[in-house]
């Protein structure tokens, strides 16, 4: 008889960890080899765990809503042999090992058994889910054993990453406890003091944060736990990153007029529809060729040059949030290839069927905001990337036209791209040259290109 202890996989580059939506087994249920145990949720993509093993379910660590960390043991499988009931064989264990003792200790330990847990019972259990702060499963129960409320738990200065409390935190403040209390008490008198010498109700007007208060009428749509992450997420890489942009005008007659030509035989060939995406996709793989110094991501003082180019593709989904499968080594796939790649990511990622791999490891992002009509946009970072395109619409714009004869005006098809990118490793320089080889290799495009 063995356990198989399953684990939370690495759900994708920076993803450190996941909520456990739901279980789709239950203890003592069989399981197959490869059969999904539980669901679990990022700010990336919504998915099923499978077993990697034959066997029975015999634990689950964890419950629904329960935040877990990469590599943390989710549930534990049997794997051969019957399967000892865990509670009975616990339940025996301490049985025996409390009648090979005196009758008196026997007596004294069922005692301290059941005084435990009627204090246990009699404690107040405190409740997390309404912090928007990120608490460990670890300190949580420190803080349920020792007493902690909500209140207090949120003032503890935390010094893990993105500020979370961590144990040695915590237990810090539970040694310090007495003297944090006493010197909170004296700050809180001596701020009353301070009020008590101004003009009371200015002050308390001033010093209080700014709200907005629902009126009549009005509609109050909680976040969903995806929005909440992407919040979180995009505010996390704005303070992270310095942002900046350089925007270059296309001329995609070209562009538009091959695709036009050859897009009903594609899709009568390939049973593919050739969309504008695969072409920029290309073109952006290219780029990346040219100018590797964008395919990079910053770690402290060093920078980590990526050998696969991993473009990120923004996509929308039913319910307003975007997702970004990655099209892994972007530059080995020729245009039918990406046509296939892009369109199999787009419909899966509509339908929620996107695989945990499938949206990680992405070393350069493309979003395209020309499909809601926008002109152009200035995107924020994907981190730990330093750079994000915006594709704008394809609009039909009067142009000057230079030949040789002299100039003219005339009718072409033009988009704007936005190269977002962090200023503290990418200079204005790299910024600017390699998103007009994005737009050069558009503008240079082949009107007789065969595909």
């Amino acid at each position: 008889m063995s356990k198989f202890e399953l684990k939370l996989p690495q759900m994708g580059e920076s993803v450190a960890e996941a909520t456990l939506t739901a279980w789709l087994k239950e203890v003592g249920d069989t399981i197959e080899m490869d059969e999904p145990i539980f669901e679990i949720a990022t700010d990336k993509v919504d998915s099923e765990v499978p077993s990697e093993v034959e066997g029975k379910l015999v634990e689950k660590r964890f419950e629904v809503d329960d935040v877990i960390k990469v590599g943390e043991v989710v549930a534990v499988i049997e794997t051969e042999g019957e399967v000892e009931d865990v509670k009975d064989s616990i339940e025996t264990s301490t049985t025996e090992k409390v009648e090979e003792k005196e009758p008196e200790a026997a007596v004294a330990i069922e005692k301290d058994i059941q005084t435990a847990a009627a204090s246990v019972a009699a404690t107040p259990t405190p409740d997390f889910s309404s912090s928007e702060r990120f608490y460990s499963p670890l300190v949580r129960n420190i803080a349920k054993e020792e007493g902690i409320s909500m209140a207090e738990l949120e003032t503890i200065p935390g010094t893990g990453k993105e500020g979370r409390v961590t144990k040695n935190d915590i237990l810090s403040f539970i040694e310090n406890r007495g003297s944090n209390g006493s010197r909170a008490t004296a700050k809180t008198e001596e701020k009353a003091q301070s009020e008590k010498q101004s003009v009371q109700t200015t002050t308390t007007a001033a010093q209080q944060p700014s709200t907005v208060s629902a009126k009549e009428g009005d509609e109050v749509i909680p976040l969903t736990r995806m929005g909440k992450l992407i919040a979180h997420h995009m505010v996390e890489s704005v303070s992270t990153s310095a942002h900046v942009q350089s925007f270059v005008e296309v001329d995609v007659t070209n562009v538009v007029n091959w695709r036009n030509k050859v897009k009903k035989r594609f899709e009568e060939r390939e049973g593919e529809k050739l969309t504008f995406t695969p072409i920029f996709m290309e073109a952006v793989a290219t780029a990346l060729k040219k100018y590797p110094m964008i395919n990079i991501s910053l770690d402290g003082d060093s920078v980590i040059k990526k050998k696969n180019i991993n473009l990120g593709m923004a996509a929308a989904l039913p319910d307003g949030n975007l997702i970004v499968p990655v099209i892994k080594n972007a530059d080995q796939l020729n245009l039918v290839g990406m046509a296939k790649t892009v369109n199999d990511l787009a419909n899966r990622a509509r339908n929620n069927a996107l695989k945990p791999d499938e949206v990680k490891d992405g070393t350069y992002t493309v979003t395209n905001v020309g499909t809601f009509g926008s002109v152009f946009g200035t995107p924020i970072i994907n981190q730990p990337q330093v750079g994000i395109l915006a594709l704008g619409a394809i609009r039909k714009m009067p142009s000057v036209i230079e030949t040789p004869e002299g100039d003219f005006i005339g009718i072409r098809s033009k988009m704007f791209l936005s190269h977002s990118y962090d200023h503290r490793i990418v200079n204005g320089a790299l910024g600017g040259m390699f998103v007009k080889e994005v737009a050069d290799y558009l503008e240079a495009w082949d009107v007789n290109r065969e595909i």
